[in-house]
């Protein structure tokens, strides 16, 4: 392996120091401080595609948003458990706008990121109905909504649908609802890790099941509307962007303001519940919480407000500002995201050139969309393989066996490339070759 950046032993060195127990199995977070200590010592940066992180300027929108509201004093007082009115208001509207979907703006939650907004899901899910226990992750997807349930003590099951696209679903799906203890359904839309798409008829099958089987729907779209390959920046006309919240009433949509807006730092993302899911009562929840069992009152005042007391002031008026200004068509953040996808294009070219392959590679019959993600394998190497193989050359990634996928490979991400890097991956992907 005479072409390594970095040695076996100076990279074993660094995980004993960073306490990594098992460096095929390590978290996102793991891998992040093992490249950065990596280029710390030596002064030779990485190829970084472990975080997903926004490689985007974040929208200037926003930040003015903040910057007025501030000036204006919210700081010293606490903002509304439920969300301030404006931010309620335009959620609705955006969802709308691009979804075509009604929900009222009361039913609309804004949480501190998409994380606090799954964690509180969980657990009001799951408390809803003593005989649902358990959450079913349609598979690969985020590590860290995982690691939530096993703080919460919840149980869950998973599948990796690379085997089960179209008909071969509704099959798979069914046999793990009908047991009835199924509490709720997760995956992401555009997929994290994968970037597969569900297509409609894919979240016709989850929503119909999902009303038989009475379980909520909780469908992440952190990647909203980057499906690169059908347009969908034009606000209250079709084609929408694709949801289950067309097929169901059992639904939370996660909105996330990290990647459309390149304002992962705020932490704001806002949570659609159904206004039926939100209006429906639960006896189970009347007991526990002894009130009124409301799903969406209790959700608000007695779950997600006791995790973090509601999302920053400031950043409400900025989130506010953003979906207003997207939704009247003054901001195609659509636009703004396709870069990824430029990205992404570039970046598999370089691999395909080296002899590596995509893993997910179709939406059944289409190719995927390049976007924020995608997922890379070589010859008959295993994830953990791969993702240690890969370090030496100066590549961070995470194992696909990490997300719950049963394929070999590992996950890249686009945002932190620059023109610059280009070459420098060509060089570091041919000298891979030579010693493999």
């Amino acid at each position: 392996m005479q072409n390594r950046i970095f040695s076996q032993d100076l990279v074993n060195q660094v995980v004993n120091e960073l306490k990594i127990a098992d460096l095929e199995k390590a978290t996102i977070g793991e891998v992040l401080l093992l490249a950065s200590s990596l280029e710390q010592i030596t002064g030779i940066p990485f190829i970084r595609m472990d975080q997903g992180v926004p490689g985007l300027k974040p929208c200037r929108i926003g930040i003015d948003a903040e910057k007025k509201a501030l000036d204006e004093g919210v700081a010293s007082m606490y903002p509304a458990a439920a969300g301030i009115p404006v931010l309620k208001e335009e959620a609705s509207r955006f969802v709308k706008a691009f979804l075509d979907v009604d929900i009222s703006s009361g039913s609309c939650i804004p949480v501190t990121g998409s994380v606090a907004g799954s964690f509180s899901s969980f657990i009001a899910c799951n408390q809803r109905d003593k005989d649902k226990d358990t959450v079913l992750f349609i598979d690969p997807g985020f590590p860290i909504q995982k690691s939530q349930l096993k703080i919460l003590d919840i149980k869950y099951i998973e599948f990796d649908v690379y085997n089960y696209r179209g008909g071969g679903l509704k099959a798979k799906l069914e046999g793990l609802l009908e047991k009835g203890n199924i509490s709720s359904i997760v995956y992401s839309n555009p997929n994290n890790p994968a970037w597969i798409c569900l297509t409609e008829d894919e979240l016709q099958i989850i929503g119909e099941l999902a009303t038989k089987y009475d379980a909520v729907v909780i469908e992440d779209l952190a990647y909203f509307a980057m499906d690169f390959r059908t347009d969908f920046s034009k606000p209250f006309q079709a084609p929408f962007v694709p949801t289950v919240a067309g097929y169901t009433d059992n639904y939370i949509l996660m909105l996330s303001a990290s990647k459309i807006f390149s304002y992962a730092g705020q932490r704001a993302a806002v949570l659609c519940i159904s206004d039926k899911l939100f209006s429906r009562k639960f006896e189970a929840l009347a007991q526990r919480y002894s009130g009124s069992g409301i799903f969406g009152p209790v959700f608000i005042g007695e779950i997600l407000y006791m995790i973090t007391s509601g999302i920053t002031h400031s950043t409400q008026y900025g989130y506010a500002a953003m979906l207003r200004a997207a939704s009247d068509g003054e901001l195609d953040f659509v636009k703004e995201t396709s870069e990824y996808g430029r990205r992404a294009h570039r970046m598999k070219e370089l691999f395909n050139k080296y002899g590596f392959h995509v893993v997910y590679d179709k939406d059944i019959d289409r190719d995927i969309s390049d976007g924020f993600f995608f997922t890379i394998g070589y010859k008959d190497m295993s994830c953990a393989e791969l993702m240690r193989e890969l370090l030496y050359y100066g590549i961070s990634s995470i194992a696909l066996s990490t997300t719950g996928s049963e394929q070999q490979g590992i996950r890249a991400c686009c945002s932190r490339m620059h023109d610059d890097l280009y070459a420098v991956l060509d060089e570091r992907l041919r000298f891979f070759r030579l010693d493999h």
